[in-house]
């Protein structure tokens, strides 16, 4: 990823590609341990944060018993962008499970709409406590997950416009109410663009072996070139 930024031409406004390259930087998730360890502190402060020991199988099997066929699939929309969301329904809660290894960190999502205007699809209205429940922010193995880790960057390092695929649209809400609960005042702006899909109901992507950067760039096309298809959708 970064021998593609430096071969396009892009520099980052922080932490530049050489940054990474030297070491520990402070734009690298695996390096934020810290940092992500004093936010969960201040959700900690004011009883927000709680220890689950469910499975994803426990998690599956309960929306099974619960009738739930589609768990999180929202306001009529084909799932053209993959799975439909699991809702994890709060079993944890008032166990007194401990914030500690071995088990996953969750923050209370109470019932409670989130607006907002998304820059290309237009006003959104959100309920976490529906869409997901309880959002798990550290998983059992103690990996950071991606809801939580991108709040905590955006809001520390001031960032206060985010533009990705219209994939994560049903997380903004969420995202939204977790930085205000970190003591975010003013939300970041969001622009969720169309993906391109290589079927009709399934997105391009580099985990299921399609074409990246590098690729192109061995084929022979020019940074020009890749510029010129990514802004036509091709």
């Amino acid at each position: 990823m970064l021998d593609d930024l430096d071969w396009l031409g892009y520099r980052p406004d922080i932490f530049p590609t050489e940054a990474f390259r030297a070491g520990v930087c402070d734009g690298r998730q695996s390096d934020r341990e810290t940092v992500y360890r004093q936010a969960v502190d201040v959700l900690a402060a004011q009883g927000l944060v709680y220890g689950c020991d469910c499975s994803r199988r426990e998690i599956l099997d309960a929306a099974a018993q619960a009738g739930s066929k589609r768990p999180g699939l929202q306001d009529g929309r084909p799932d053209l962008l993959g799975p439909a969301e699991l809702r994890y329904n709060n079993h944890c809660r008032h166990r007194g499970g401990p914030i500690a290894d071995g088990y996953g960190w969750r923050v209370r999502m109470d019932p409670g709409v989130e607006r907002f205007v998304d820059e290309r699809v237009g006003p959104q209205e959100q309920d976490p406590s529906v869409q997901c429940g309880d959002l798990l922010i550290r998983d059992r193995l103690g990996n950071w997950t991606y809801q939580f880790a991108v709040c905590v960057d955006d809001f520390r390092q001031g960032i206060d416009l985010v533009i990705r695929g219209e994939d994560l649209l049903p997380s903004t809400g969420r995202q939204i109410r977790l930085a205000r609960l970190l003591g975010r005042e003013r939300p970041a702006a969001f622009l969720h663009h169309p993906l391109i899909m290589k079927t009709p109901d399934q997105k391009l992507s580099k985990s299921d072996g399609d074409t990246g950067i590098r690729d192109l760039r061995a084929r022979g096309w020019t940074p020009e070139r890749v510029k010129a298809a990514a802004r036509a959708g091709v």
